[in-house]
């Protein structure tokens, strides 16, 4: 049997003309070589098709991650070009400076939470309107967290981030009213401590104040603090049970407090009601928070540290009788469905999406 004869009577492998030269084709080899792809249920088209079916699947694969890696880019590229578009329409960034007047030091206590972002983000979106002005993140953590730290690089203000763990003897339980215990106590305490180790006093003019990141602020209010002499203060509003609270004026000076909850303390007001001179704390070095002090006197022992008289105090937003500040609270979210994903579907949200 000649070669081309034994190739056609082993037409149905169909390998033998890739293989092999049809002229030189003995029947022995053909033979053997048509009964091996047999064996294996393969003619040389199915052999074809698979390496080319192995190379396709190959190539999809790699398109998918090349596709995969452009989309993140594009996400990059579309959230700058939005920040770029959100910063065009705000005043520009300026940074801190002896020959700009008064800069505002705004002091804010933060810890982890599932709102702390949002929280964050709202605060630092009105601070970028503020001119002259530098933010002291203090964390209540032992260290420094990355979702902060990305946060604050990203978030175009001048700023200082700081960290100090609460003792847990001093923090608050989950089902404890927000006013048993003293909060953001060392966290103000260790941003003072940063700014008279940090701040040229002959040089730098400022003032500071303690701006917590749950309550609502006006603009108009850092522009009211910002040529205090000694300490200024306001109303506040949503807090103490009353729609306000704030100084009572007499004759362009302050007298006594608008507020139902122990009206007799010396300096009867929230936290968000003042400011202070930042030469004061350099005059007295010893002014800080504590938390051994009865509850609601926080903001008392701070000013009589600082040697702060009622006849001291400035009174601000048209002598108190404008509210600029308010002591909103984010509602605690409840993450109940969190737990009921888990059980029935063995997983809840991507923990590796930041919140």
């Amino acid at each position: 049997m000649s070669g081309e004869q034994a190739c056609s009577t082993f037409s149905d492998v169909g390998c033998i003309g890739l293989a092999l030269n049809a002229q030189a084709c003995h029947v022995g080899i053909a033979g053997i070589i048509g009964w091996i792809l047999l064996a294996f249920g393969m003619t040389c088209t199915d052999t074809m098709a698979r390496t080319e079916w192995i190379k396709e699947k190959e190539l999809l694969v790699a398109y998918k991650e090349k596709l995969k890696e452009m989309t993140k880019q594009i996400s990059f590229l579309k959230q700058q070009l939005w920040n770029a578009t959100i910063l065009r329409s705000q005043p520009a960034k300026k940074s801190f400076s002896p020959t700009q007047g008064n800069t505002l030091f705004l002091i804010t206590p933060t810890h982890t939470r599932p709102e702390q972002k949002a929280e964050l983000t709202r605060l630092s979106q009105t601070l970028l309107l503020v001119p002259n002005l530098h933010w002291i993140v203090v964390e209540d953590s032992a260290s420094k967290t990355l979702l902060v730290s990305k946060f604050l690089s990203e978030c175009s203000l001048n700023y200082t981030h700081l960290n100090v763990k609460t003792p847990d003897n001093y923090k608050l339980q989950s089902k404890d009213p927000n006013w048993l215990k003293p909060r953001g106590v060392l966290q103000r305490n260790l941003a003072l401590h940063w700014l008279r180790n940090n701040i040229d006093i002959q040089t730098q003019k400022g003032v500071v104040y303690f701006a917590d990141d749950d309550n609502t602020y006006s603009l108009k209010l850092f522009e009211e603090m910002r040529d205090t002499k000694i300490v200024s203060v306001w109303p506040v509003g949503l807090v103490g049970g009353l729609r306000y609270e704030k100084p009572i004026v007499n004759n362009g000076k302050v007298t006594q407090w608008f507020t139902y909850w122990k009206p007799r303390r010396p300096f009867a007001m929230d936290m968000a009601g003042f400011a202070v001179n930042l030469h004061r704390f350099f005059e007295f070095k010893e002014a800080k928070f504590d938390y051994n002090v009865p509850r609601g006197y926080q903001e008392s022992v701070l000013l009589q540290g600082l040697q702060v008289k009622m006849t001291d105090l400035e009174p601000k937003a048209e002598l108190c009788t404008k509210i600029l500040v308010w002591h909103t609270r984010t509602e605690k979210t409840k993450l109940k469905n969190e737990e009921r994903m888990k059980m029935q579907f063995g997983h809840g949200s991507d923990p590796q999406i930041e919140l």
